[in-house]
C-alpha cells in the first residue's frame, strides 16, 4: 500500500522544514514519502556501544536574534527538497492474468444467474431474484448489502467503501423479459455456448446481454481487482431493481430513500454496465435515453355499455356492437394514416434536435453500416424511405406511439365464430427528453374522451421521463479516455432510442450524470436467441474477458 494523501503531505512538509533549518533530508522509509527510522547499526562496531569520539560537536548557540533568524532562513543556493515520487498506476497486466484465470468461475456465475429468471410481468421469482442479487454483491466485496421492499418488487442497495477519494454509482436490474422457449433455437435458461458465424462463440440465454452478461462481467472485474491485492480506486454505490422490464414503477421508492440519496449525492455519477460494441467493434457512447410509458387500452362491452359483456356467437354482429372494432377505431385516432406521426390532441411536443446532436448523428451514420442494420432488423425500408442519416435523426429525436400487441377473442388454431366482449391493446409510448410522462398520459386520456372513447380504460403499468447527460461530464470523459487509450475512436450518440430509468439520477434532487459503459457485444434483447459474446473471432470485438477488463480500466480512470 502507498501512503495516504495526508501522510504524503506531512512528509513533504517535514522535508521543507529540514531544508529551512539547513539540515539534510532524512532517509526514506520502505514506503515512499515516509520518514525512516535511524540506522543505529551503522554507529556500532562489531556489536559494541557507539564510539563517543564519533559523536558530533554540539552546534554553537547564536549570538543574537538576528543570527537565529538568519540561520532559520533557507539558503537560496541549497537544493529544494524533492517531492516524493507519485504512486505507480495499477498493474493491469497482473489483473488481466487473474481475469483469464477466473474465466470459468466468472462464466459460471453468469450461467447460474441466467438459470434464475425474475420476470416482473409474470410475478416470477422477484424475492428470489433480489436475494440472489444481494448475494452477488456480497461476494464481490460490498460490505453493506440491503434488500429494500417497495410497493412492487424488492430492490437491492449496497455500498463498497474502498477508502477512496471518489465514489461511483451503479445501476443494475435483476429482472428479464418474458420468453417463449418454442421460439428459441437453444433453451433460454441453459446458457449454452453456441458458434455464431462472423462473431465467435456466444452464450445464448434470456438476460444474456440485457443485462446479466454485462453486469456479471462488471462483478468479475471487482473479483479480479480484489484477487490482485490492489486497492479498488473508487467507492461504489449499487442500486438494483426488479421492475425495469415493466417500466420501473417503483424505482423512486428505492433511489429516493434518504440513506440511498445521501451516498449517491457525493458520487461523480451513475453508470450501467453495457455491451457497447457492434459486430464490427465500433463503440457508441450514448448521452441519454428516451423516456417510456407502458400501458394497456381496454375496450369492453361492460364499460362501454354497448356490445356483449362476454363472448357471443359472431352471427349476432348484425345487431350487436363490437368492442374490438371500438378499440380499433380509437387506436386509429392516435396516429396519422401511415401510423408514423402522433395525432393525439394536446400531446406534448418534442424539442427539436440540437445542432450538436445533429452533428453526432451525421458522424455516426458515416461509420455505421446501413445494409448491416437492415439485415439485422429484417427490414427493407425506413419510414418515408428516408436516407440513412435522416432515419437516424428521426430515431433519436421523435416520440413514438407503438402497439406491442392486440388481444381479443379466439387466437388458437383454426377459426372460432365469436363476437368478443373485450379487447386489449398493449402499448408503449417513447418520449424525448423534455417531454413529461404525466403530460402525455393526461393528453391521451383527454383525447379519448373528446373523440367519444372515454369508456376505454387507460391502465398505466409503468414509465418515466427521458434522461440526458452532457458530453463534458467526468463520467463520459473517462469513457473516452479508456477507449482512446485502446485505439478506439468512440461515436458520440445523443441518446438511446430505448429507455432506462436514468431520470431518477439525472433529475432533481440528485441531478447527477448517468450513462452506460462497457466493451463486448451482444444481441437479441427482448427477442428469441438473445446472446452475449464470450469468445470473439474478431480482434476488434471484445469477448467476455475483454469486457471484464474494460470495467477494470474504467474504474481506475474514474479514480484519477
Amino acid at each position: 500500500m502507498y501512503p495516504s494523501v495526508p501522510v504524503r503531505r506531512r512528509a513533504v512538509a517535514a522535508g521543507l522544514l529540514l531544508a529551512m533549518l539547513g539540515l539534510p533530508p532524512l532517509a526514506s522509509a520502505n514506503e515512499p514519502g515516509l520518514v525512516a527510522e535511524p540506522d543505529l547499526t551503522a554507529e556500532r562496531d562489531l556489536g559494541g556501544e557507539p564510539d563517543p569520539a564519533a559523536a558530533p560537536e554540539p552546534a554553537a548557540e547564536p549570538d543574537s536574534a538576528a543570527e537565529a533568524t538568519a540561520a532559520a532562513e533557507p539558503d537560496p543556493a541549497a537544493e529544494p527538497a524533492a517531492e516524493p515520487a507519485p504512486a505507480p498506476g495499477p498493474d493491469l497486466a497482473a489483473i488481466e492474468r487473474i481475469v483469464a484465470a477466473q474465466h470459468k468461475v466468472s462464466l459460471k456465475r453468469l450461467k447460474d444467474w441466467i438459470a434464475l429468471p425474475s420476470i416482473a410481468a409474470e410475478d416470477l421469482n422477484a424475492r428470489e431474484g433480489a436475494e440472489y442479487m444481494a448475494r452477488l454483491a456480497r461476494d464481490a466485496g460490498f460490505q453493506h448489502v440491503e434488500i429494500i421492499d417497495t410497493d412492487g418488487k424488492p430492490g437491492v442497495f449496497a455500498t463498497l467503501d474502498a477508502g477512496a477519494e471518489k465514489t461511483v454509482g451503479l445501476y443494475f436490474m435483476y429482472d428479464v423479459k418474458q420468453y417463449d422457449p418454442a421460439e428459441w433455437s437453444s433453451p433460454p435458461l441453459e446458457s449454452r455456448l453456441v458458434d455464431k458465424p462472423g462473431l465467435g462463440k456466444v452464450l445464448m440465454g434470456r438476460g444474456a446481454v440485457n443485462q446479466k452478461g454485462p453486469q456479471a462481467a462488471f462483478l468479475g472485474a471487482l473479483h479480479a481487482i480484489r484477487e490482485s491485492g490492489q486497492p479498488l480506486p473508487v467507492n461504489l454505490v449499487l442500486v438494483a431493481e426488479g421492475e425495469e422490464e415493466i417500466g420501473s414503477p417503483h424505482i423512486g421508492q428505492l433511489v429516493h430513500r434518504p440513506e440511498v440519496e445521501e451516498v449517491l449525492r457525493d458520487s461523480v455519477g451513475v453508470f450501467m454496465p453495457y455491451a457497447a460494441q457492434d459486430s464490427d467493434g465500433n463503440v457508441t457512447i450514448s448521452l441519454g435515453a428516451k423516456g417510456v410509458i407502458e400501458l394497456e387500452l381496454v375496450a369492453s362491452g361492460e364499460k362501454w355499455g354497448r356490445g356483449p359483456k362476454k363472448d357471443v356467437h359472431s352471427s349476432l354482429k348484425a345487431m350487436v356492437d363490437s368492442p374490438v372494432w371500438h378499440l380499433v377505431k380509437a387506436l386509429d385516432t392516435l396516429v396519422s394514416e401511415d401510423g408514423n406521426t402522433i395525432t393525439i390532441d394536446g400531446y406534448p411536443k418534442a424539442p427539436p434536435i440540437s445542432a450538436e446532436h445533429r452533428v453526432m448523428v451525421a458522424a455516426a451514420a458515416q461509420v455505421r453500416s446501413e445494409a448491416k442494420a437492415k439485415e439485422q432488423l429484417g427490414v427493407e425500408h425506413w419510414i418515408d424511405d428516408l436516407a440513412w442519416r435522416q432515419a437516424n435523426e428521426r430515431l433519436v429525436s421523435q416520440p413514438t406511439v407503438n402497439i406491442e400487441g392486440l388481444v381479443a377473442g379466439y387466437t388458437g388454431p383454426g377459426g372460432k365464430t365469436v363476437l368478443p366482449g373485450r379487447a386489449v391493446a398493449k402499448m408503449d409510448l417513447r418520449l424525448v427528453p423534455g417531454m413529461k410522462k404525466d403530460d402525455a398520459i393526461a393528453a391521451l386520456k383527454a383525447h379519448l374522451e373528446k373523440r367519444g372513447y372515454g369508456d376505454i380504460e387507460v391502465n398505466v403499468s409503468g414509465g418515466y421521463d427521458g434522461t440526458q447527460t452532457s458530453a463534458g461530464a467526468e463520467l463520459i470523459q473517462a469513457q473516452r479516455a479508456v477507449l482512446e487509450r485502446r485505439g478506439i475512436k468512440p461515436l458520440l450518440w445523443p441518446r438511446n432510442a430505448g429507455s432506462y430509468p436514468g431520470f431518477v439520477f439525472t433529475d432533481a434532487p440528485l441531478s447527477l450524470p448517468a450513462a452506460h459503459f462497457g466493451l463486448g457485444h451482444g444481441g437479441g434483447a427482448h427477442a428469441p436467441d438473445e446472446y452475449f459474446l464470450i469468445e470473439s473471432s474478431n480482434p476488434a470485438v471484445q469477448g467476455y474477458d475483454g469486457a471484464v477488463m474494460s470495467y477494470v480500466e474504467y474504474l481506475y480512470e474514474l479514480g484519477k
